[in-house]
């Protein structure tokens, strides 16, 4: 049968350094009336000491982030989205 394989594929283990914020709530902001909104909303960080971070329609479309996950900032400035079970296996805090 096409696409299947007899052997298992090759496993890799994550060694990146990110910045990463665990989400307390998702805030879409308010618009008055005949306003159109953008689509965007802002991140409220669980952790104290922090503003809302702001982001954008397409953030929001293609990550779809919840609250009790993290955002997540890789060095090249790249943002995701992890749920917390994903991001929690693979990364410690240093």
């Amino acid at each position: 049968m096409e696409g299947q394989t007899s052997i298992e594929m090759p496993k890799y283990k994550c060694h990146k350094e990110v910045y990463a914020l665990r989400i307390k709530a998702i805030r879409i902001p308010s618009i008055a009336p005949n306003e159109e909104s953008d689509g965007g909303a802002f991140i409220v960080p669980w952790e104290e000491g922090y503003a809302p971070i702001k982001v954008d329609y397409n953030f929001m479309s293609k990550h779809k982030p919840k609250p009790g996950g993290y955002y997540v900032v890789y060095e090249d400035g790249y943002k995701s989205f992890s749920p917390a079970e994903a991001f929690e296996d693979g990364y410690s805090r240093i």
